[in-house]
């Protein structure tokens, strides 16, 4: 019996003693009929809560024989440190001593565990901000603290509980931890692999020694989960190569007396390697069969895999999902012949219910009313459940720009069999931004702005800009307006108006000015659930303005067809979309196939096509690569024969080829100076993953990469050797001021009278 029990029972028979002796003075031996009971001493707690565990009831006879009983039954509660009975005529007093109430629990120290999840933990045990306080608590507090760390490894921590006492009956805990350093993975040790050596199995393992290109893994910090999590790796590497009789004998974990080194052996039974005699489908079949048996991954004759049962089991379920059976169970019954190492495989089919959606219910969006979402859903209010109408509807939800993430959850209807409601969580994301101020860009210096852009416009998912920019290189103005659900069938409408001025000498090419002003109108017409065809149509009044040093080219060109144009351009664009969110995709491509052509009457006459693409690989859960390319082509269809100077194209920079100045890449003019060409081609690969070491990184990405490309004056001028290349690190950050994206690059092949920039940023990106 250790000390806090002894106290315990010691108390119990002082009270006893007291209520005998003292307390009992006024209630005689003989018994009596209890006409009403009254509660002393209570403040917190509800006189009812007292007569719920009271063994005794009114109109029930009593005596001082049961005195004992009534005792311990209020003492057991816990709620109380003193308990004494008397009697008044008829009334049985119960007078009680309140434990006092725990008011806050307070840490120090502690840096591997935030409160909050130290605060659940101890809630787990019943330990609590106003929750009773009882002495005894301190002991399975600190049991359980000790739990925490040393499931984290942390073997040498330190826990000191300090408790004062407040007015009020009330108590503060106060938690002093030194969390000491973790304990680290000398060696693991597998014995009993003989199919497969130590570094093709730890290789896999989340812990193990650490790697020493990383000096900042974890990998060697020792935790019971983490181990967990890789035995059961470990079992799956051997039950998908087919060793169906695998086990882990034993798992040993020793700690060297000082608590700082472990070491981990495992003991593993390989068994016998098997193979699948049959596969076979039984029970009810709502899809063809032939059907479901497409699904099947694994076939005869193969090694037996888990993960390819599994693969199965899940293809036949999100079929079954498709056709409104949400809960349908896929059985797989195994059978095993020793003998021969072969695996019959039935996978037995239970439909159930075939599940209709009563409700669809928002629950998240604080700023964006429940129309905006519900017109992106494919999955309707009535219909049958659809697994692929489902992940569908995800997907075009986390398209939107306002939105960072979208998860369905199914909730079954109470008393029915054949229906749900579904629960949409939506994690929104700012979708606007209001700024003012003086800032500095790398491309164009020292710029002034006023800006207003909303994309969730009231909630309406209306996107609406206001812009004001003043700097070395341009000033603009510009206001425009789009609807993207001009019509309930999802076709956009929207309007722009602009006035841009350019200095293009700053913008680092060739020393001309335009000014431009421009009025568009735009729609868009959904033709898949993926592919949208977009129309703009712009007027456009620009003038040119030359300088001293102005290019003989330009000056060609003005005296051919003057130096101010009325222009109206048609932009016929397709889009196809089949990312899995709007910023940071992690799979799916973005395809862009453009036509710009001012149409008859306009002053130039000119075409630009384009076409850029962007293909995301989920590679592992935390890893994506990114392949993109940009290629695009302009000429005229007059009678100059040369794309307007002001609209060639450009590359180099943050936005193209990273590493080499902006726009500086491409023909010169006569002053040697960047002029721009006819035909652009641009590619890159990118590896992109989170921030390391930063918990909430959901806004932030990092990531390795390499550019190509280059401008040339004319499509046959295209060489493989003229193509720059460049390699570098990048980050990204959806910011509450917008967005941001650093780079640094090196040049791979850059030649001589390359401008070079290795530092470069830009505001605004698309990610």
């Amino acid at each position: 019996m250790d000390g806090a029990h002894r106290g315990w029972m010691a108390s119990l028979l002082w009270l006893l003693v007291l209520a005998m002796l003292l307390g009992w003075g006024s209630v005689r031996a003989e018994s009596f009929t209890v006409r009403d009971i009254q509660v002393e001493g209570v403040e917190r707690i509800e006189p009812g809560t007292v007569f719920t565990y009271l063994p005794v009831k009114v109109g029930e006879s009593f005596d001082t024989r049961r005195a004992p009983e009534v005792i311990r039954a209020l003492y057991r509660t816990g709620f109380f440190s003193d308990v004494a009975l008397y009697r008044r005529g008829d009334t049985l007093v119960v007078r009680v001593k309140e434990r006092p109430a725990i008011a806050e629990i307070t840490f120090d120290g502690n840096k591997d565990i935030k409160d909050e999840d130290l605060k659940k933990a101890l809630e787990t045990v019943g330990i609590a901000k106003g929750r009773v306080y009882n002495p005894s608590v301190l002991e399975r507090l600190e049991q359980e603290l000790r739990q925490q760390y040393f499931a984290r490894g942390k073997y040498n921590v330190r826990i000191d509980v300090q408790t004062k006492t407040l007015p009020r009956n009330r108590v503060s805990i106060h938690i002093q931890i030194a969390e000491g350093k973790p304990a680290r993975i000398r060696r693991i040790s597998i014995v009993g692999n003989r199919a497969f050596d130590d570094d093709a199995l730890k290789g896999r393992f989340k812990s193990g020694k650490k790697p020493w290109w990383n000096p900042f893994s974890t990998r060697n910090r020792y935790a019971k989960a983490k181990l967990a999590g890789d035995l059961e790796i470990l079992r799956s590497y051997y039950l998908d190569r087919g060793y169906l009789r695998f086990e882990i004998a034993s798992t040993e974990v020793s700690i060297t007396p000082d608590n700082r080194d472990i070491y981990i052996t495992i003991d593993v039974l390989e068994g016998q390697r098997y193979s699948v005699s049959d596969v076979r489908l039984a029970g009810e079949f709502p899809v063809p069969e032939e059907e479901l048996s497409r699904l099947v991954a694994i076939h005869p004759g193969e090694i037996f895999s888990r993960r390819k049962v599994v693969k199965s089991i899940d293809n036949i379920q999100r079929r079954l999902g498709d056709e409104g059976y949400a809960f349908a169970k896929i059985n797989p019954i195994p059978e095993v012949d020793d003998a021969t190492r072969q695996v019959a495989l039935t996978l037995f089919i239970d439909p159930g219910h075939r599940v209709y959606v009563r409700r669809i219910r928002f629950v998240g969006n604080q700023a964006t009313r429940d129309v905006v979402f519900r017109r992106e859903l494919r999955q309707m209010e009535g219909g049958w459940y659809s697994l692929s109408k489902i992940e569908l509807s995800r997907q075009r939800l986390q398209r939107l720009s306002f939105v960072e993430s979208a998860q369905f959850e199914t909730r079954r209807v109470p008393g029915s069999d054949d229906l749900v409601d579904l629960e949409v969580k939506i994690k929104e994301r700012k979708s606007g931004s209001f700024s003012i101020g003086i800032g500095y860009s790398q491309a164009q210096g020292v710029l002034f702005n006023l800006s207003l852009s909303e994309d969730n416009f009231l909630g309406t998912g209306k996107r609406v800009s206001a812009r004001f920019d003043n700097s070395r290189v341009s000033q603009v103005y510009s206001l425009s307006y789009v609807n993207p659900y001009f019509t309930v069938d999802g076709i956009s409408a929207g309007f722009n108006i602009s006035y841009t001025s350019i200095d293009a000498e700053q913008a680092n090419v060739s020393n001309y000015a335009t000014d431009r002003f421009d009025v568009g109108f735009n729609t868009g017409i959904p033709l898949t659930e993926w592919d949208t065809l977009r129309a703009a149509i712009d007027t456009e009044w620009i003038r040119v303005k030359t300088r001293a040093d102005t290019p003989q080219e330009i000056l060609d060109f003005l005296d051919r067809n003057g130096d101010r144009y009325l222009n109206f351009p048609l932009v016929l664009s397709l889009i196809h979309d089949s990312r899995d969110r709007a910023i940071f995709a992690t799979r799916g491509n973005r395809q862009r196939l453009s036509l710009e052509v001012t149409i008859p009457g306009s002053d130039l006459e000119y075409y630009k096509v384009g076409y850029r693409y962007r293909q995301y690989i989920p590679l592992r859960n935390w890893l994506t690569g990114v392949v993109r390319t940009n290629v695009a082509y302009g000429n005229t269809y007059g009678d100059d024969g040369d794309l307007p100077f002001f609209e060639k194209y450009y590359a180099g920079g943050v936005r193209s080829v990273r590493g080499y100045r902006t726009n500086t890449l491409g023909p010169r003019d006569s002053r040697g100076d960047p002029f721009g060409g006819d035909f652009r081609t641009v590619g890159s690969v990118e590896l992109v993953f989170p921030v390391p070491f930063i918990e909430k990184s959901e806004n932030m990405r990092l990531s390795v990469f390499m550019d190509a490309g280059n401008v040339f004056a004319r499509p046959g001028d295209w060489a493989l050797g003229e193509i720059r290349a460049s390699a570098g690190v990048a980050f990204a950050w959806v910011s509450p001021i917008g967005a941001l994206k650093f780079s640094y690059a090196l040049p791979i092949n850059d030649q001589p009278g390359d401008k070079l920039e290795a530092f470069q940023f830009n505001v605004g990106t698309a990610f």
